[in-house]
């Protein structure tokens, strides 16, 4: 596990790369705002 391996975060850090480890800050704002609107529901 290092730079080297795309299914880590330093990983994806290093290929440039977005995934589960590491989600592509649009979704992550998405997010962020939905549970804005919906407190305490998951």
């Amino acid at each position: 596990m290092g730079k080297g391996d795309r299914k880590t975060r330093r990983g994806k850090i290093f290929r440039g790369s977005h995934g589960n480890t590491r989600p592509n800050p649009r979704k992550v704002r998405k997010r962020k705002e939905a549970e804005k609107l919906t407190p305490g529901v998951k």
